[in-house]
This record gives structure tokens, sequence and C-alpha cells, in this order.
């Protein structure tokens, strides 16, 4: 053996072990991916059953998918046509079902952090709203307030220089602090104080709403606990100096905006059918991606995983197939071989039962596949058990005799090797 047979050897046997072991990955990762979809599918629809239903139809539709996948690749529309439309159709249904279930779990995940933003950016909002409404209120109160105090001050001016209108004949034009003036400036006195204390009040309020706004401000997502009950608690005692404030002087209290607790703020996304008005790209692909690649390895696995045939069959399905009287490369280049009987042999009557055995035995066993009824083409797994077992005639064929001759002759080796080629 030189070297040259030697490193093809060893690259043959590279490539054979390569390839062996990324088929026996094909089944792992086909579960794996089955189990992935399953868990996001689960996920979803059990917001919307009982746990141990969603759980069922969760291994069923997973199951449908892998089973109807592996199935449709060894039918043929021409062969089978219910059958081949009936695996399609189930095929189409389960991945629908696994693919609306998963979008919510895959959008729940995608979309919590944008929703809980928008829920923050509603959230300042409305605090924002609110605290304007306040500053508007506030200075629609001072304003009454100094008209009032205003008001009182003439009525005590004129009540001192004796010409407030209400003062008698007698009185008037007479200046001083007599007891009518006394009345007047009692109640002047009164609204200024009124005046300083709401003074004094919205002065303090004014710091409890920076200290709000610079709160507000700071939140981010993801929302946190601290931030959000100091926001809570400095809204609260704005709105109660508020209410207080406009309870005293009469005017309409605001409308403020409800503080949810904590876990009902940060919760998650709960899936809902409303989500598909709200349609998200993103999660839609992610669901559908984990299916299809999931539909194309168990699709390749009736390629990649044929059953192993014994030295016994391996030697009664050589044989077999050297029976067949049509041969041919079809346009998969693919061997394509025809079942049914030739025009000559239908007229010998010739039986073919040890050939349709073989045709049937090699179907199940994924190394022939089915092109229609009458015609079947090789597996990629045929073809180097095929030149192996030629590789082995041709060696018995040479093999020397107990004299250590060869048992042929030159002619007879043109003959016999024109035998095995034409399976004579």
């Amino acid at each position: 053996m030189n070297g040259h047979s030697l490193l093809g050897k060893v690259l043959n046997g590279i490539q054979r072990g390569f390839v062996g072991i990324m088929r026996a990955w094909t089944i792992p990762i086909v579960l794996l991916l089955s189990f992935a979809s399953g868990y996001t599918t689960f996920h979803g629809m059990m917001q919307f059953i009982t746990d141990w239903i969603a759980l069922i139809i969760t291994v069923a539709v997973q199951s449908i998918i892998v089973i109807a996948s592996y199935e449709l690749a060894g039918s043929r529309w021409k062969a089978n046509r219910v059958r081949f439309s009936f695996l399609l159709l189930s095929l189409i249904i389960a991945v629908c079902v696994s693919v609306s279930f998963s979008y919510f779990k895959f959008y729940q995940i995608s979309e919590t952090e944008t929703i809980q933003g928008k829920q923050i950016t509603g959230f300042k909002k409305e605090i924002g709203a609110y605290l304007t409404s306040i500053l508007e209120m506030k200075s629609s109160i001072l304003s009454h307030q100094k008209d009032k105090t205003n008001a009182a001050g003439a009525e005590a001016r004129s009540a001192y220089l004796g010409q407030h209108p209400t003062q008698v004949s007698k009185f008037r034009n007479q200046v001083g602090e007599g007891p009518f003036y006394r009345q007047f400036n009692k109640v002047y006195q009164r609204e200024l104080k009124q005046l300083e204390k709401l003074e004094n009040s919205f002065e303090q309020l004014s710091k409890q709403i920076i200290q709000l706004r610079t709160t507000v401000n700071q939140l981010e997502t993801p929302l946190e606990v601290s931030p959000y009950q100091a926001i809570v608690s400095r809204f609260q005692t704005v709105q109660s100096s508020f209410e207080h404030i406009a309870s005293d002087s009469g005017a309409n209290i605001p409308t403020a905006p409800t503080m949810l607790p904590y876990s009902r703020f940060s919760q998650s996304v709960k899936p809902s059918f409303s989500m598909w008005g709200h349609f998200a790209w993103f999660p839609f692909f992610c669901a559908l991606m984990v299916d299809f690649f999931t539909i194309i390895l168990s699709y390749r696995l009736e390629y990649t995983a044929p059953a192993p045939l014994s030295r016994e069959e391996e030697d009664m399905v050589y044989r077999c197939l050297r029976q067949f009287p049509d041969i041919r490369v079809n346009h998969r280049d693919e061997l394509e071989l025809v079942i049914a009987k030739s025009q000559l042999e239908r007229s010998r009557r010739v039986s073919d039962w040890s050939r349709v055995f073989a045709t049937a035995f090699l179907l199940k066993r994924g190394y022939l596949r089915k092109v229609d009824d009458n015609k079947v083409e090789f597996s990629s797994d045929l073809y180097p058990l095929v030149a192996s077992r030629l590789g082995r005639a041709e060696k018995e064929m040479f093999k020397p005799g107990p004299e250590g001759k060869a048992v042929n002759s030159e002619i007879q080796d043109q003959l016999e090797r024109k035998a095995v080629l034409y399976g004579q």
C-alpha cells in the first residue's frame, strides 16, 4: 500500500466519522429544538387553559411536527395523495398552533421592557399633568386671596378716612380709629394672615413638588422598588398638602392619578389575544424560526438515519437489486429503479416476488425512497453499501486457488467482470 492510498483511506475515514457524528447529533438537536418550541408553546397556552391540559396539547403538537416532518420526507405526492395531504395538513395545523402560542411568550420576553418603558412614560405624564393642574390652581387660589385681602384693606382705609359707604352720615369724613374702622381692620388683618399662611403653605408645597419632580425624572427601566416607593411617598405628601390647602380655601380638588402597587406596576406582560392587534415582527420570527429548524432537521432524519443491515441482508439486497430490469439516473441525479415488470417478463410470466420484497424491505429501512407507484430511487446510504458489495465480489473472482494460480483466465476475467456489472 503506497502513501497516497493510505492518505486517501485516512481522509475517507475522517470524513465518514465526521458525517457520522453530524448525523448522530441531528436527533438530540431535533429534540432540543422541539423542547424549546414546546416550552414557549406551553407557557403561552397555559395563560388561557389549565396547566395539565396545556402540557398534553403541547406534547401532542410537538410530536405531530416531528413525526409529520419525518414522514413527509419519505412520502411522494404521486405515490399516495391522501396520505401526503393528510401529513401536510397536520403539519400546517400543528405549526400554526405552536407559532401562535409561542408568539405570546416571545412577545412577553421581548416587549416587556418596551411596555414597561411606555408605562413609565405614561406614569410621568400623569404626574406631570397633575402637578401642572396644582400649579394652575395655586395661582388661582393665591390670586383670589390677594384680591380678598386688597378689598379688605381698601374697606379698612375707607373706614379710617370716614368715607366707607356704609357709614352713617354723622360719622362721615371723620378720620380716626373708631369702632367702625376697628371692625374692618380686624377683617383685613385676618385676610392678611390667611394670605401669609397660604404663601407659606405653597412655599412648602413647591419644595415638595421639586423633590417629587427630581425623583420622577430619575425613574428608569427596569423599574426598581425603592425609586418607585419614593415617588409614591412624595406624591402622596404633595397630594395631601394640596388637598388640605384647597379644602381650607374652598377650591375644587383635581383628580389625582392612581398609584398602583409596585407588584402590579412591575409585573410582566400577561399574554392575551390583543397582542395580535399590536403585532411585533421580532417575536413572531423567533417563534417561527424554532419550528422551522425543527421541521428541517426532522425532515432530514429520513435521509440521514437509515437502519443498519446485517451481512446476510446486504447479500440478499444486492442479489435482489440485480434483478431490476429497468434502471436509470433521474433528474435528481439519483439511481432510479422501475418496480413494475417489463413487457418481456410479463410475456414469460416471471415471478418478481423477491424483487418486490427487496424494494419494500429497503423502503422500510430507509435505503430507498418511493417516487411514485412504479419507481423508487436510491437514498444516499445505499450507494456505499452496493459499492462495498461490488468490491467484495471483485476480490472473490480473482482470489487465487489452492495451487496459487488464479481461478480465472483472461477471457474468463472479462466475461465475469461483465457478469458482475450486468447482474448475470
